[in-house]
């Protein structure tokens, strides 16, 4: 019976825990922050037997519920998930646990009324990963908004209410857009078809003509772009992260950004292949760079504005005096990165991508943890109050280290295997994708090395750092875990490339037609021992 609705029970254990907290008397604080970890926990270990329990053998969505909801417009209760879903839900549990977790001692007003936001963002993000239906979809899609709206809004910084209506509105503005969308695609299915249906299966097997394909391309572009955030549409982003609670900052940067990822990967690539193929549409738009070819389509203004995001994430996170803007900005770069993979179009772009935006949760939501443990101790993140940490918080400039090192992609962590997959898709497709794809890493490299030199190293020249304590048993208990999984894919990446192994398969195949066929092709025309290693 469990097993039947797994997927349901994985959602909404942490709204029942919301619902729950409601009925608790908020100045029984103890009981409400053990009760909230407790929730979280069981939503994470609920999410296990999804990992036990997927065939990463098999084609289509597993784990699949249905049943009619809204019949009279064709919307159906329709859950069900792929090896990238799957990731992308065990992340939303395990990080909103340790999020939680580190809520601790830094709320400590409003609590009851804290933990039931958090819990129910947890099962908005995660509603959005399993839907199968638009309609569905775009109800958590937009069910997100509101707890993270207040999680800023109340428990922020002193720039709150600021940062929570910017936001609000940009994310608005995007869900119109892609309402807009979704609406187009409802209605076409029905002159073709004759049927009112939301449902993302038979949506992904209709051809729409070019410009159908166009314009509702641009339209989930806009509403994906901003989640992401894509250069231009990433102001909104360090406002967000500086002023939100840690833990707000965490799941922010760790899974809810992903959320735009996930839509370009879920719909627009498989729905639209021509728009996202096209080289020419736009080509009175052709600005004069080399690696344009004399012609310039929606592809190229992907990759161009995912490498601009790449170097001018970088290059104002290198200039930042305050720690959270710098770590929010590396975000733009990083999520820069993982975009430029997606439109290279390929197995190694598609798969370095969705590794790295798992290891971009990781990792950056770490920094965040970081960032945020001294902030509770000295309450300022300029990187000037700091300095000779390593002296005094010997463990906690071991753990920063560490998740520096990952975020910048040495070999043995996390973020090498995703950052060299996607170099590897970049490169086949152009070699200045690559090239600047690895400046973006060079000026990654520069930036974090250059904030851990100032925070940890020299001597402790601000005297209210010579009294600090090292991490505590609860705090190392947020942080292992995030240490243990960024060597755990840095060594043996094997698993989670095999969970997203079959559905790249699909998308690449949707997106270029042959592109197994032509590889086998051109293995056939090789030396028997080329073939061989290149197999």
């Amino acid at each position: 019976m469990f097993e039947n609705h797994l997927l349901s029970i994985v959602a909404y254990t942490p709204l029942l825990g919301a619902l729950l907290l409601l009925l608790v008397n908020k100045e029984k604080t103890e009981f409400i922050r053990w009760f909230a970890n407790i929730v979280a926990a069981i939503g994470f270990l609920v999410s296990i037997p999804l990992i036990t329990g997927f065939d990463t053998e098999a084609e289509g969505m597993q784990f699949v519920e249905r049943a009619s909801w809204i019949p009279s417009i064709g919307v159906e209760y329709h859950f069900g998930i792929d090896g990238i879903s799957l990731l992308l839900i065990v992340l939303t549990t395990g990080l909103g646990f340790l999020s939680i977790l580190s809520s601790w001692n830094a709320i400590q007003e409003r609590v009851k009324e804290y933990y039931i936001f958090m819990l129910m963002l947890q099962t908005g993000m995660l509603g959005v990963f399993m839907a199968m239906d638009l309609f569905l979809f775009y109800v958590f899609w937009e069910v997100m908004l509101v707890p993270m709206y207040f999680l800023i809004g109340v428990w922020g910084g002193a720039r709150k209410l600021y940062a929570a209506i910017k936001f609000f509105l940009y994310t608005l503005f995007g869900s119109v857009l892609l309402l807009l969308g979704i609406l187009a695609l409802y209605f076409y299915n029905h002159e073709v078809t004759g049927v009112y249906t939301f449902s993302i299966p038979a949506l992904l097997e209709l051809d729409y003509p070019w410009e159908y394909q166009f314009w509702v391309f641009l339209a989930f572009f806009i509403g994906f772009a901003i989640k992401v955030p894509m250069f231009p549409f990433h102001t909104w982003l360090p406002d967000a992260h500086v002023e939100a609670p840690t833990a707000g900052s965490v799941i922010l940067a760790g899974v809810l950004l992903k959320m735009g990822t996930y839509g370009f990967i879920r719909f627009s690539l498989p729905m639209f292949p021509d728009a996202v193929q096209d080289t020419t549409s736009l080509s009175f738009a052709y600005l004069t760079f080399g690696w344009f070819d004399q012609q310039f389509g929606l592809l190229h203004l992907m990759i161009f504005l995912s490498i601009v995001g790449i170097i001018y994430g970088a290059l104002v996170a290198m200039m930042q005096k305050d720690a959270k803007k710098l770590v929010a900005y590396s975000s733009v770069s990083h999520l820069g990165f993982c975009m430029l993979g997606l439109f290279a179009l390929n197995p190694n772009g598609i798969n370095g991508s969705i590794l790295q935006q798992i290891n971009h949760g990781i990792s950056t939501g770490a920094l965040f943890l970081i960032v945020g443990i001294v902030y509770e101790r000295r309450h300022t993140r300029e990187i000037s109050e700091y300095g000779g940490l390593s002296r005094v918080m010997p463990g906690y400039a071991v753990i920063f280290l560490i998740i520096t090192m990952a975020s910048i992609g040495l070999p043995l962590l996390n973020g090498f295997i995703g950052e060299f997959t996607i170099l590897a898709g970049a490169f086949q497709r152009h070699w200045s994708w690559g090239a600047w794809g690895c400046a973006g890493i060079v000026l990654g490299a520069a930036y974090m090395l250059w904030l851990y030199q100032r925070m940890m190293f020299g001597p402790v020249t601000n005297p209210k750092n010579k009294d600090l304590k090292d991490l505590s048993a609860r705090e190392y208990a947020t942080l292992l875990p995030l240490v243990i999984m960024c060597f755990w894919i840095g060594i043996y990446p094997k698993p989670f490339f095999k969970y997203i192994e079959k559905p790249v398969e699909k998308i690449v195949q949707r997106v270029q037609p042959g592109f197994f066929d032509r590889t086998e092709a051109q293995l056939a025309k090789l030396p028997p021992v080329q073939a061989a290693r290149k197999k």
